[in-house]
């Protein structure tokens, strides 16, 4: 009986157990490549789903074999990356844009395609 407990306690304690925020990592690295065409407001929830994962990994490498996620951590750095690498773009395109055609020009064509659109019954 007393052999059983030795044995089950060090079953419970050889458990791994999962890195923290690993879901919310994946969630906000894979948000930030899909509002990446918003201006370049994905860069917000790429930098925070990177910080979020150098952690995660800080922590999984002081005890690698206490933890069983590591792969969802990897993931969704690499895809905070692109991430950060896709919005970096979408600001150098906006910035570039503005800077040689100017705010004003950019403004009219906008309303002016904006108008086009509804009075051509696309937009309700």
């Amino acid at each position: 009986m007393n052999n059983f407990k030795k044995t089950f306690q060090l079953n419970i304690s050889m458990e791994s157990k999962k890195l923290p925020n690993s879901a919310f990592i994946y969630v906000l690295s894979v948000l930030s490549c899909i509002i990446c065409c918003l201006g370049g407001f994905g860069i917000i929830p790429a930098v925070i789903s990177y910080y979020l994962a150098s952690k995660s990994e800080g922590i999984y490498k002081m005890n690698p074999d206490g933890y069983d996620n590591y792969g969802i951590i990897k993931r969704g750095k690499i895809i905070a990356i692109i991430g950060i690498i896709l919005n970096i773009i979408v600001i150098g395109i906006t910035i570039w844009t503005l800077s040689t055609i100017g705010w004003d020009a950019w403004s009219e064509e906008f309303v002016r395609k904006w108008n086009e659109g509804m009075q051509s019954g696309q937009g309700y």
